[in-house]
């Protein structure tokens, strides 16, 4: 079983290479298969951003007292910027040069807030609960995100129990919208997966 740590990490890593494959397809000119890569990226920050809320932050907040507060409110309002460029980006045409310049806005302030967490918040998190925790955390993290929204939705509170309520009520709409989009291949998924298994995004050195 991973670690709360673990899992965030490897949902970061995950973002990184969807954001490659992005900026490989624009290489090649595949207006297609960009908009696959960002749907799959979409799917996967929106998950994890509301299971980080969901899960984690109330946890920062209960074991890390006023600081903990302080980092998840910091925390969430990044949430909520993220949230709006998905949101923007949906009304975007997929090879267009302002869909691109967003996505890259956009991918910049993910690196700096995912590197906080793997720096500075999670860390201090880590410090103050059991092992057991964390891994009992990381599951609860990994269940929340098999029912949370796929898609960004800045309206939506981010802050439990309405955050809670209102996403679940959301995720089914989303899913169905999901079945009527385009995301990556296969054969596609299946190579971005060998790629990741030789991630390792170095947060210190990336600041």
């Amino acid at each position: 079983m991973s670690t709360l740590f673990e899992s965030i990490k490897e949902d970061h890593e995950e973002m990184y290479e969807y954001h490659d494959q992005y900026k490989r397809a624009r290489e090649r000119g595949d207006v297609e298969a960009q908009a696959r890569w960002t749907r799959q990226l979409t799917w996967e920050i929106v998950r994890h951003a509301v299971g980080e809320e969901i899960v984690v932050y109330p946890l920062m907040e209960q074991h890390l007292g006023e600081k903990g507060k302080q980092l998840a409110d910091h925390d969430r309002e990044e949430h909520t910027q993220v949230k709006q460029d998905l949101y923007k980006l949906e009304s975007l045409q997929p090879g267009a040069e302002e869909y691109h310049k967003l996505i890259e806005t956009m991918m910049a302030r993910l690196h700096h807030h995912n590197d906080d967490e793997e720096i500075k918040d999670l860390p201090a998190l880590e410090a103050v609960i059991s092992k057991e925790s964390s891994k009992e955390a990381a599951q609860s993290f990994k269940k929340t995100k098999k029912l949370v929204p796929t898609r960004g939705h800045p309206s939506i509170p981010n802050k439990p129990p309405a955050e809670t309520l209102v996403g679940l009520l959301e995720a089914p709409i989303d899913k169905v919208k999901d079945w009527f989009s385009s995301f990556p291949r296969e054969g596609e998924m299946e190579a971005a997966k060998e790629e990741l298994k030789h991630r390792d995004h170095d947060a210190a050195a990336g600041r």
